[in-house]
């Protein structure tokens, strides 16, 4: 070989490696880069193996194939001698009306057919509309699920109808959601929107011939709020409005010890935290009433005698007892003994079931045989007179703080008695009455109420009623059968009416409006109810039914009990 072939391959091979140099310098450096940089060299340097000396003679030929593998890079891994622009296709021409709305990548069909079966929906998933509706990560299963209200006791109060079990879960929410906002009332009067009821009339609007005011017009009131503010420092002493009641329902008094028995009486202590509960089953019990718990206190049983009523003397020092019997019992709170009084000297009645006490604590007035009023007095438990209607007696009242008894009966009248002559001083026929059943007076004596066996009751001025005025403020007609009891609240703006003889009657009427409370009796809980009374501030209300239990309820209007 000559010198010149010699020095011309070394020339060619120079030339080649700078050309090798310039090309790996132009190259990133990705891993992927490297790779490919590593497969070309060694390709190359195979090649060059290979090949024998005679191929290194043709320079044009192997720069052919380098353009040749290059080409082949850029078709497989992009061009990568050129700058990324955001927004148009890797690998795209320059023309600048190219469009920019394309995938950014595509598929090789090369794969196979299930790749290539998506190819057709690139497209119409990046360009479809963004608008459309998302649909929900999961869906809550309360249509689907069942909750069983009867099988736990405190969700008995949420069915709508007594036959009613099992209720979905959706309604279930609503109904706890119900009776959360039933529980927990909002102050309607702050709301902007808030209007009451246009009930009753104005306050220039009166009863000429009565002389009592109709209950004023609660239409628009809200800007009494910016003359006074004692309603809402003092809101027991506030006038309670017609319409709705607001109430909540409370523990059952007599929860720790409940009767078997009906029970025929409950009456608060003048503290307002001790209650009473007698029945038929002969037990006499006493409950700390505070709406939560309702201590049971202490229970006394007497043998011979079912109890058909107790009551507490108006001082609070004791308790009148009685039953279908000749005898009754005193029962002393302070001495915790219990006395048994009679027969009564001189009288045959085998029954002193019915009886009041005088609001001074000195005198039991018992209902007789054949229309006799017995009347005991309280200190010495013995009978110091008598008194006779012209029919039976049935039921008794006591106002004018004691110096005066009402009582009706079997003619439809109501008779006057002054206690101190033991005389009848004025007798008036209640209006459609044919034989009376009940009778009670309000505290301060203004008004009282009659209750017939046909289920009306009529509600009197007492003073109207002893000048000679027979016809009544208002006749409540809400009841359709006998009318077993009767009580006013302490501020008489509550009057209760009941009737042990139908279900769920019991009601409510307000007495300034003589409308009946719209949302009362609720609509589960009451039975048959057969007694009542409200605590002295008029914060709670015990109701007595004959399935032995003692309902109790919060009146939100007022704040004392």
């Amino acid at each position: 070989m000559s010198l010149i072939s010699q020095n011309a391959r070394n020339k060619i091979r120079k030339k080649r490696d700078a050309e090798e140099n310039i090309d790996l310098g132009r190259l990133p450096l990705g891993d992927d880069t490297r790779e490919s940089e590593t497969k070309l060299t060694n390709l190359k340097r195979s090649k060059k193996i290979n090949t024998s000396d005679d191929k290194y003679d043709n320079a044009s030929k192997m720069e052919e194939e380098v353009k040749e593998m290059n080409k082949l890079e850029s078709f497989l891994f992009g061009n990568l001698h050129s700058s990324i622009e955001f927004g148009k296709e890797i690998g795209g021409g320059d023309n600048e009306n190219e469009d920019r709305d394309g995938p950014l990548f595509f598929l090789d069909n090369s794969a196979g057919d299930d790749t290539a079966a998506y190819e057709g929906n690139i497209y119409s998933y990046c360009t479809r509309d963004q608008k459309e509706e998302r649909k929900p990560a999961w869906c809550d299963d309360e249509e689907r699920t069942k909750v069983d209200i009867m099988s736990v006791r405190r969700l008995r109060k949420l069915r709508k109808e007594a036959s009613e079990k099992v209720i979905s879960g959706a309604d279930y929410v609503s109904r706890l959601r119900a009776q959360h906002a039933k529980l927990n009332p909002r102050t309607e009067w702050a709301e902007i929107d808030y209007k009451s009821n246009d009930v009753g009339a104005s306050d220039d609007e009166s009863d000429d011939q009565s002389g009592i005011t109709n209950v004023p017009d609660y239409e628009d009131t809200r800007d009494d709020v910016f003359r006074s503010n004692f309603e809402l420092i003092d809101k027991g002493t506030g006038k309670l409005l017609p319409g709705l009641l607001e109430y909540s329902r409370l523990m059952n008094v007599n929860y720790e010890d409940p009767s078997k028995a009906p029970i025929n009486s409950t009456q608060f202590h003048k503290n307002g935290q001790l209650l009473l509960t007698a029945g038929l089953d002969r037990r006499l019990r006493f409950f700390q009433v505070d709406g939560k718990r309702n201590t049971l206190v202490q229970s006394i049983f007497l043998e011979d005698c079912p109890l058909h009523k107790a009551s507490f003397l108006p001082d609070g020092s004791r308790v009148i007892l009685s039953g279908r019997r000749k005898f009754f019992y005193v029962f002393d709170l302070v001495k915790a003994a219990v006395e048994k009084v009679g027969p009564l000297m001189g009288r045959e009645e085998k029954s002193l079931e019915l009886f009041e006490v005088s609001p001074d604590s000195s005198m039991i007035a018992f209902v007789g045989n054949e229309g006799y009023i017995l009347l005991v007095s309280s200190r010495t438990n013995e009978l110091i007179g008598t008194m006779k209607m012209n029919g039976t007696a049935r039921s008794l009242a006591f106002v004018d703080g004691g110096r005066q008894l009402m009582s009706s009966g079997g003619d439809g009248h109501v008779y006057h008695w002054d206690l101190r002559t033991r005389r009848c001083i004025h007798k008036g026929m209640d209006e459609g009455c044919l034989n009376a059943s009940s009778l009670c007076a309000s505290p301060d004596s203004s008004l009282f109420a009659a209750g017939s066996s046909s289920g009306i009751v009529n509600l009197y001025k007492r003073d109207d009623f002893l000048g000679g005025k027979r016809s009544p403020l208002k006749t409540i007609e809400n009841l359709t059968t006998t009318v077993n009891f009767m009580q006013f609240n302490h501020d008489a703006q509550i009057l209760a009416i009941c009737s042990h003889m139908k279900k769920d009657s019991l009601k409510l009427i307000h007495i300034p409006s003589f409308n009946v409370f719209s949302n009362w009796p609720p609509i589960f809980g009451l039975q048959y109810p057969r007694c009542l009374d409200f605590s002295p501030g008029g914060g709670f209300m015990a109701i007595g039914n004959a399935a032995g239990r003692v309902l109790l309820y919060k009146l939100n209007h007022y704040q004392n009990a």
